[in-house]
């Protein structure tokens, strides 16, 4: 599937319309003649590293008659794309930054389409001897003997305003550290990579330091990788998906149309069995999980999981 840069998609819708004179055009499930309308969305890298959302795109690009175009970025960079509009839909992983997004009144339509876990990882000798403890001892843990100058204990972050560096954040608090003062820059043990999460990874992999990472993307680069999952039990590891609209109140350019599709698209039956299937066959488990019967366990309502947008 072809990826291009929103700026040169851009370029290229203005440079179509110029010539053509032409608008856009309603699509359904199953057009004749309609043109092909353009989806932008901004993704977690999550999604794109696993390949899912490529998965996915390929079925509601023929289903839709649609383009899909993708930018991907940290959870931050994706809602600072949606303030200004830049897209039709995000797909994100920070339930508080959400939550904040809708309040402000830039999008709109929330729902969950899937979850997974977080994970700690790290070299299989662990220098830090953090396997199977709760995540907020283990990382209390690597900072005190990571501050004390032991040997091999490094923790590399994703430092990018990302859902995953705000996960981490999160653990640093409920170990009763603040980040800021207790942790950024607090010594050599404590890299920010300032990239995705499969860059990340494979950073970690090169300096046989530990880190923090959702499952799937983990699993996704597992065979290029010599570290070992450490700790991946405890309520707090939990990791949410949600795709939402740019409110179309803010942004009438936005194509309101394909967004809602797209959103119904990803809660229907069939692409929630394909999202509990993916993945499956080549790692002998999903690389995320369904939310359609799971709202309950994942603390959501059914209605934020099954309601259609209508």
């Amino acid at each position: 599937m072809q990826r291009r840069t929103l700026f040169a998609v851009a370029a290229v819708m203005v440079a179509f319309l110029l010539i053509c004179g032409c608008t856009g055009t309603t699509i359904g499930p199953d057009p004749v003649s309609a043109e092909k309308q353009q989806l932008r969305i901004a993704t977690t890298t999550s999604l794109d590293d696993t390949k899912l959302l490529e998965r996915l795109s390929t079925i509601f690009e023929e289903q839709y008659n649609a383009e899909v175009l993708v930018v991907s970025a940290g959870t931050g960079k994706a809602l600072e794309y949606g303030q200004r509009g830049d897209v039709d839909v995000l797909m994100v992983h920070d339930r508080a930054r959400e939550d904040t997004f809708l309040a402000d009144g830039y999008g709109t339509n929330r729902r969950v389409f899937a979850y997974n876990y977080f994970v700690l990882v790290g070299p299989e000798s662990d220098p830090a001897g953090i396997k199977n403890m709760e995540p907020k001892q283990a990382f209390a843990t690597i900072r005190e003997k990571g501050m004390a100058g032991e040997s091999g204990v490094t923790f590399v972050s994703r430092g990018d305003a990302s859902g995953t560096h705000a996960k981490e954040q999160a653990i640093w608090k409920a170990a009763g550290l603040n980040y800021s003062t207790d942790v950024q820059g607090s010594g050599d043990w404590y890299l920010e990579a300032g990239k995705g999460m499969g860059a990340t990874l494979t950073m970690t992999n090169e300096k046989q330091a530990y880190t923090l990472s959702d499952i799937g993307t983990y699993l996704a680069y597992k065979g290029d990788l010599e570290l070992a999952t450490l700790v991946d039990e405890g309520d707090i590891l939990l990791n949410v998906y949600c795709a939402m609209q740019i409110n179309p109140e803010k942004y009438p350019d936005i194509n309101s149309t394909v967004a809602k599709d797209w959103i119904n698209f990803m809660i229907s039956d069939d692409v929630q069995k394909e999202i509990a299937s993916f993945g499956v066959d080549k790692y002998g488990q999903p690389l995320f999980y369904a939310a359609q019967n799971d709202w309950e366990k994942i603390g959501v309502t059914k209605a934020e999981v099954t309601d259609p947008i209508l």
